[in-house]
């Protein structure tokens, strides 16, 4: 078995997302993060690489003792989130910080077991990674078909700046700031959650998933940054993208990626013309 990954934050600067992999004997333990963007004018607990970067490493690390507990999926986060609202809160040493300061992250964790005659996968899902199984003929199947409802809502509030002619990104911004601050209050304040947040008031909204899958199928797993690539830019199909990074490996899709962003004149698209961007390909040869 073997997995190659990749995480890296445009221009060198800090990044949100992280890849960890746990392995434990016949199972593989694969975790994709992506951190939230900050919609906060200041960080509370890490004041050089920031509480974002901070959430995702701290809760990997939570999560690497947790998961050797044998702990359902679900209640295994919750005793990693729950560790590290602890300490968040014993750095921050009561300062008054306002709920959409909170840090927030997207999380796919697949649990891939490898048996004598298939591999059992258990998918454990918040927010908007991508996941992807590849079998041995090419084909793709997506494991986990989630589109995220409020993308098309910041796009349509995206889209009414442009037609107002508002093109500077920092102004574009300023403007959305109000809506991105009370959408994060809202996810923090969820009965159920469905982002890995700080101090969830329910169980997590999860979307969970068991499955086989043949011996020699592989798994790739990406955050959104990656899945540029696919959507918004349109570079690839899905299928595509899947086979050019199992035939020229991740660095080199990564490499295309910047490359593309780097050409174009205008950031239209999103609020942030790059974004951190991470992927795995797990496969069993």
């Amino acid at each position: 078995m073997t997995t190659q990954h990749i995480s890296h934050a445009p221009d060198g600067g800090i990044n949100e997302d992280l890849i960890a992999v746990f392995e434990s004997g016949a199972t593989t333990d694969l975790l994709v993060l992506d951190g939230a963007t900050s919609v906060a004018d200041a960080d509370y607990v890490d004041a050089r690489q920031g509480d974002v970067a901070w959430f995702v490493q701290a809760f990997a690390a939570e999560m690497e003792g947790a998961i050797a507990a044998s702990l359902s999926q679900g209640a295994t986060v919750r005793k990693a989130v729950d560790a590290v609202h602890r300490r968040y809160r014993a750095l921050a040493a009561g300062a008054a910080i306002p709920l959409y300061a909170h840090p927030l992250a997207a999380l796919t964790w697949i649990r891939v077991r490898r048996m004598a005659d298939h591999l059992e996968l258990s998918l454990y899902c918040l927010g908007d990674c991508k996941t992807f199984a590849i079998d041995a003929a090419g084909a793709v199947h997506d494991l986990d078909p989630y589109v995220n409802p409020y993308e098309a809502v910041l796009q349509e509030a995206i889209g009414a700046l442009d037609l107002a002619e508002v093109s500077d990104p920092f102004v574009k911004r300023a403007r959305l700031l109000p809506m991105l601050r009370a959408r994060r209050e809202a996810q923090h304040g969820a009965p159920a959650p469905e982002g890995l947040c700080l101090a969830p008031q329910g169980e997590f909204k999860a979307r969970e998933y068991a499955l086989r899958l043949p011996l020699d199928s592989a798994v790739l797993a990406m955050t959104d940054g990656f899945y540029r690539l696919v959507d918004p830019y349109g570079l690839y199909a899905v299928e595509e993208l899947a086979q050019r990074c199992r035939s020229l490996g991740l660095a080199a899709l990564l490499d295309e990626l910047r490359a593309f962003e780097a050409a174009r004149a205008n950031a239209t698209l999103a609020v942030k013309s790059a974004d951190d961007a991470s992927a795995l390909l797990w496969r069993t040869h």
